[in-house]
């Protein structure tokens, strides 16, 4: 299984600089895992990228968890109903926000 840890802030300001990197993950393999644990901030532009990969990895026929989600994914996600929505399991991490 290959992992790529998202750093920093998945926003407006950052979206398009990240997107190309994610895209890319998608070749690393069959199974792939996105470390969320790292990420600072997040808007609605990270959100639809994380549905956008998650969107480009099931119509390649690849499995792509989320993981390790830091509070202020999980604090997005729930506040836009989306928590179960992806399908993986909730994992925290030990951030203090």
């Amino acid at each position: 299984m290959q992992t790529l840890a998202i750093e920093g802030e998945l926003t407006i300001f950052t979206a398009a600089q990240q997107k190309p990197k994610l895209l890319k993950f998608l070749n690393k393999g069959k199974q792939l895992e996105l470390n969320l644990a790292g990420v600072t901030e997040i808007d609605t532009a990270g959100l639809q990228l994380l549905i956008l990969i998650k969107r480009e990895a099931a119509r390649a026929g690849k499995i792509l968890s989320f993981v390790m989600h830091s509070n202020v994914v999980l604090e997005t996600l729930e506040l836009a109903n989306l928590t179960s929505a992806f399908g993986d399991q909730v994992m925290l991490t030990n951030d203090k926000e």
